[in-house]
């Protein structure tokens, strides 16, 4: 992995109520930036029985992706998410063997599943940042910040779906920390 990278943390997941469709939040570690990720409910579901400490009877495919990672002693190291593609987000999973270096390939739901059942950091390439990250608004009346009109609309369309969701936040951050 070449690209600069920024840590992240798994800030909620939620509901986006006209489509039933669910969204992981990322935020930046060290900073209020954000990154929505449209997701499957099973992998939903996956992230958020670990990070609200649910554990459920019987393993779940992530659990059992993460004891046999664990059985033949693949330590993931980190996530990666490397790109986004008309508007397709890719993302791997680093890990090490018997010395070796891995690089996975994974849908960024799957391997963010995996990162927090086995305590691995989140990282998001810089360059899917800066194209799909947002920025909260101001909380100061009157705060004024200067946006090109580009980010002004993105910003509007994400503020739109973060209205319409449904689904309170799993938990304060700390989430891909273990």
């Amino acid at each position: 992995m070449a690209a600069d990278l920024i840590e992240m943390t798994v800030d909620s997941i939620r509901v986006h109520m006209p489509t039933g469709q669910h969204v992981v939040i990322l935020k930046e570690k060290s900073a209020e930036r954000y990154l929505p990720i449209w997701i499957g409910i099973n992998e939903a579901n996956a992230i958020a029985l670990k990070i609200t400490g649910i554990t459920p009877e019987r393993p779940i495919t992530h659990d059992l992706l993460a004891n046999v990672l664990s059985a033949v002693d693949v330590t993931v190291e980190r996530i990666v998410v490397t790109s986004l593609s008309n508007e397709v987000f890719y993302a791997r999973i680093l890990a090490r063997c018997d010395g070796k270096s891995l690089e996975i390939d994974s849908r960024p739901s799957d391997a963010i599943a995996v990162a927090v059942r086995v305590g691995a950091g989140i990282f998001v390439a810089t360059e899917v940042l800066d194209k799909a990250g947002v920025l909260p608004e101001p909380e100061k009346e009157g705060e004024a910040i200067e946006l090109d009109p580009a980010t002004m609309e993105r910003l509007e369309k994400v503020r739109d779906w973060v209205n319409e969701l449904n689904l309170p936040d799993l938990g304060t951050s700390g989430a891909s920390e273990s």
